[in-house]
């Protein structure tokens, strides 16, 4: 319901098929996700940084295909798109590097690949696990949370940063985001990244929250 009414509301379509779906996070709650995009009739790419996550999912049903690749991932987003084909494929990697790549697209072709957008990673709790920074492998991360969790703080506020910047930049033309009540729009604000709504108090986004805005 939320992504069909993020559609509605935002794409003013009541039919889905050939929209793209942008988001992350497989586990727990988000693992819906995926199936969401095929029941909405769109293309669902979502990104996750641990493989048990991915494959749990996608043993379950609820993930129709998994790529480790972002060349095979755009090609297939493109061809689902194309053909207007519902389709969930997990991206087995960090959804910051999936938004700087559909950035790359947007600025190399012109082409904006992506119309709605939102994000599931375990922002209500960034530092401990919830949220792993695109500096670093998943692996890489474990261990740099248990030697040294100020560095991993520090980068994951780098990487909220650049994640934010990512979509802003497919914002501006065009793709709607929302907030899925993950605290991701905090965080990224405690870390310094560009999310105030201008022109509004501190308290305000520049995105919406699917609460208020989708559900409400």
């Amino acid at each position: 319901l939320t992504v069909l009414n993020a559609g509605r509301r935002y794409l003013r379509a009541e039919d889905l098929s050939g929209k793209v779906f942008v988001t992350s996070g497989l586990g727990g709650m988000s693992g819906a996700q995926a199936k969401a995009a095929v029941i909405a009739g769109c293309v669902g790419i979502i990104a996750e940084v641990d493989e048990a996550a991915l494959l749990k999912r996608h043993k379950q049903g609820w993930l129709m295909e998994i790529s480790n690749n972002l060349d095979h991932c755009i090609a297939r987003l493109r061809e689902a798109r194309k053909n207007k084909i519902a389709l969930s494929l997990g991206y087995h990697g960090n959804v910051v590097d999936l938004w700087e790549r559909l950035v790359h697209e947007l600025d190399t072709t012109g082409e904006l690949l992506a119309d709605l957008g939102s994000d599931q990673t375990s922002c209500h709790n960034p530092f401990n696990g919830g949220y792993y920074p695109v500096q670093l492998s998943f692996e890489e991360g474990k261990q740099l949370l248990s030697s040294n969790p100020g560095k991993f703080r520090t980068l994951v506020q780098e990487s909220l940063k650049r994640h934010v910047a990512a979509i802003n930049k497919l914002a501006d033309k065009g793709m709607f985001f929302w907030d899925y009540g993950n605290a991701f729009l905090l965080e990224a604000q405690r870390a310094g990244a560009d999310v105030a709504k201008k022109g509004a108090n501190k308290t305000e986004f520049r995105y919406p929250s699917y609460v208020q805005h989708i559900m409400g």
